[in-house]
């Protein structure tokens, strides 16, 4: 099993987030990788119940705020819908998937994550989803 750092940062490198995602195969497709970290962080803000939510992308009926999402107290989010809007933010290049120091192209492709344990999220525009 494999632990990767998850790192969000902006187009220019400013670092948004960083932390451990412990638990995963070696050898994963990229889509199961984003789906995976977006369960993890969805899981994280229902334990939490925190009033921003700081993901990948923006969950519908949420205000942009400096510090995350703003989510409306006790509202739990559902990590497949925010995992669907991931997939298809990073189709219309919401965001680039770096892993070691490749990016990668398509959510298909397998990625060595022993041989990679950086993962990178880069956003490129402001993200809405599910």
């Amino acid at each position: 099993m494999a632990t990767v750092i998850v790192r969000d940062e902006t187009v220019t490198g400013r670092a948004i987030d960083r932390w451990p995602l412990a638990g995963l195969p070696q050898r994963i497709s990229a889509r199961e990788l984003v789906r995976l970290r977006v369960r993890e962080e969805v899981a994280r803000f229902n334990a939490n119940q925190a009033e921003h939510f700081r993901g990948l992308v923006q969950p519908t009926d949420t205000e942009a705020t400096l510090n995350g999402y703003r989510v409306v107290r006790g509202r739990r989010l559902d990590w497949e819908r925010q995992a669907d809007a991931a997939c298809a933010a990073f189709a219309r290049n919401g965001f680039v998937l770096l892993v070691g120091d490749r990016q990668v192209e398509d959510l298909d492709e397998e990625v060595d994550l022993l041989a990679n344990p950086d993962v990178a999220f880069v956003r490129l525009v402001p993200l809405v989803g599910g």
